[in-house]
This record gives structure tokens, C-alpha cells and sequence, in this order.
């Protein structure tokens, strides 16, 4: 029987493929796909950690500076059929890392935890308060190797602060037929708490987040800004706020019907901003002007010697990370011996050979 290797990702050996994306967009609830984009072909990679929740769409923007390349793919599947607890988050960053992607800028649905956010709004957190219950993979490192990637600042803290300006000028410019008054407003700043789901928060629950600082709550942000930051990827998340949750005394807890009326207009929103930031975000990390924290995150954060780690679970690191890692398929030779030599000078980890 021929070997059948742990992943496949045809399309990157494809000579006739276009430039490399260096921007990953992913849609969350209400954003499915994105306008004004060319799309140039859609990849299906099959990873070590299995497929994406989506085809990965690789589009292009023609700029005045020339053609941005991007992929996009959407968190809960092209037809909302992935539950939160369900979503492959290792697949879809370890996917969009194999393609070339440097940075992604993320866009997902929260409820309000404060009065001053409203339906509509929009919010780039700057911290997290993770709720879920270890249900989810949160990590590529659960086998052998050890890692522990510093998450004191959860957001790329360059990313965030280079997006905040652009999507004010693309809320000044979006034309939602509203009152002015009630044009969505840009909050800068908030911490998220990211529940497990897939119910809503009791009302008990909802001013316990308060009481914890809670300015916004979803079900998506983690692991997916964690396994950004173990993938040494510049991770942003943009918020558009549908409800108030269920913390308002004297008012009814959010309902579907309530929140899915405000995804619809908060969908039109999200795809100017991203079709008005996203070339600019592509120059900035193609500058060096983003993306410096990141690259090198998890440089001195690997703890385990390579030779105390399998081979296959070296191969399927060198998928996410070949910086660190540079080991072929065990099962492609019969025979493999451990040498001496330094695989990486932080480790003292032993490089696996082939003969």
C-alpha cells in the first residue's frame, strides 16, 4: 500500500500559482466571504491537525501601489454548519501559516457587556478573559514537545494599533442610511471574554463578566488568537458588537431573532472595513512596519529536546514552524538514527537524520 503522508498541500508546488498571501482574513458569524475581490482559486490544504473549517479562498486587490494578495477563510464554515466548540482553529491557522500568511486580521460577532458599546459598534480588543472548558484544542503542543508562548498581550499589539485608524476612516465612510446619531463608533480598546457556547450567557453569568472587567463576549477568540501566537502570526481582532447580552436589568436577554437582524447590516460593515484596510495592512507587514513582535515568538519558548520528540510529531511541527523544525516524513525511509548534532542552539535538541 503506498504511504499516504500526514498532510497534503498540493497547490503550493503549483507553478502556476499567483503571489503569496501574506494577509489571512477570517470571517466570523454574518461574513462568509468578501466583495470586491478577484478571486483567483480556492485551496482545500489538508494539515496535521486535519482540514480548515472552509476552503481557503486566495483573492487579489488591484491598488494604486500595485496587487495585494490575500486568503480568506470562514470560521464556522460557508454555511454556518461549524458549532464554536467545533471550529478546527489548528487547522486554520496552521493552514493559512503553510501558505505564507504573516498576519491576519480576524472579524467576529460579540455581544456588549457595557452601555457605552452599543449594537452596531465596532471594538479592537487589547486583552482576553478566557471561559471555555478545555473542550477546544488550544495549543500544537500536547504530545512530547513543550512549549509556552507568552500571551500577555494577546493581540498583536503592532497589528492593533496600525488597524485602529484605518477602520475609523472606513466607519466615516461607510453609508449605512442611519440618523448620524447612530452611526457605529469605534472603541479602541476592551477586554473580550470568550465563553464556550453554543448558549448564551445567564444573566448572573453576564454580570459576573462585568464585575470582571468585560467590555464584549463571543465564543471565537480562543484558540484562535492563541494558535496565532504559537504560530508566530500577527493576530487582530476587529468586533462588531449585535446586542447587549443579558446583563440589563428591565430589558429581555438577547434572542437570535435580535442578533441576527443586527449581523445582517454589521456584515455590510465589516466587508468595507475590510476591503478599505486590508491593502494597507498588506504594505505594512510587507514594510517590516508590522509584524515584528510576532516573528520570533516562540523562539525560546520550545523546552523539549528534539531527541525526546517523536518524528512524527517533528514532522508535523516542521508544517507550522520550519524555522525550528526541519524533519522530513518518518514513514518515507526505512531506516532513521539520532545524531549529536544541535538542531537548534536554544534546545540542544538532536537533529533526526535520514540514511
Amino acid at each position: 500500500m503506498p504511504h499516504v503522508p500526514f498532510f497534503t498541500n498540493p497547490q503550493r508546488d503549483d507553478s502556476s500559482m499567483s503571489s503569496t498571501p501574506i494577509i489571512g482574513v477570517i470571517g466570523g458569524s454574518g461574513l462568509y466571504k468578501l466583495d470586491n475581490l478577484k478571486v483567483e482559486r480556492t485551496v482545500n490544504p489538508v494539515t496535521p491537525w486535519g482540514v480548515p473549517s472552509s476552503p481557503i479562498t486566495i483573492a487579489s486587490l488591484e491598488t494604486p501601489t500595485g496587487k495585494v494578495t490575500l486568503a480568506f477563510l470562514a470560521r464556522h464554515g460557508l454555511n454556518h454548519s461549524i458549532p464554536p466548540s467545533k471550529v478546527p482553529a489548528r487547522a486554520n491557522i496552521a493552514a493559512l501559516k503553510h501558505l505564507g500568511v504573516k498576519a491576519i486580521v480576524a472579524f467576529s460577532a460579540v455581544g456588549s457587556l457595557k452601555e457605552e458599546v452599543r449594537p452596531g459598534d465596532i471594538v479592537i480588543p487589547d486583552q482576553v478573559i478566557d471561559r471555555t472548558k478545555g473542550i477546544r484544542k488550544s495549543t500544537y503542543f500536547d504530545e512530547t514537545m513543550v512549549g509556552h508562548a507568552m500571551f500577555g498581550e494577546p493581540f498583536d499589539v503592532e497589528l492593533r494599533e496600525f488597524i485602529g485608524p484605518l477602520v475609523k476612516q472606513a466607519i466615516d465612510s461607510f453609508d449605512s442610511h442611519v440618523n448620524p446619531t447612530d452611526m457605529p463608533r469605534l472603541h479602541t480598546e476592551g477586554t473580550l471574554v470568550v465563553m464556550e457556547g453554543p448558549q448564551f450567557s445567564t444573566r448572573a453569568e453576564s454580570n459576573m463578566y462585568r464585575l470582571w472587567g468585560g467590555d464584549i463576549i463571543n465564543m471565537s477568540a480562543i484558540p484562535e488568537s492563541k494558535l496565532a501566537r504559537e504560530a508566530e502570526l500577527s493576530y487582530a481582532l476587529v468586533c462588531t458588537s449585535t446586542d447587549y447580552d443579558a446583563w440589563r436589568v428591565g430589558h429581555a436577554p438577547v434572542t437570535v431573532e435580535e442578533v441576527m437582524k443586527t449581523l445582517h447590516t454589521n456584515a455590510a460593515l465589516s466587508k468595507h472595513i475590510a476591503a478599505s484596510i486590508l491593502s494597507a495592512v498588506h504594505d505594512a507587514v510587507k514594510n517590516g512596519q508590522v509584524g515584528t513582535q510576532a516573528a520570533g515568538a516562540m523562539k525560546y519558548s520550545l523546552m523539549t529536546p528534539h531527541s525526546e520528540v517523536s518524528p512524527a510529531e517533528l514532522h508535523r511541527l516542521t508544517y507550522l514552524l520550519p524555522n525550528y523544525f526541519d524533519y522530513p516524513d518518518p514513514a518515507t525511509k526505512l531506516v532513521r538514527k539520532i545524531t549529536t548534532e544541535d538542531r537548534d542552539d536554544y534546545t540542544g535538541g538532536e537533529k533526526i537524520e535520514q540514511s
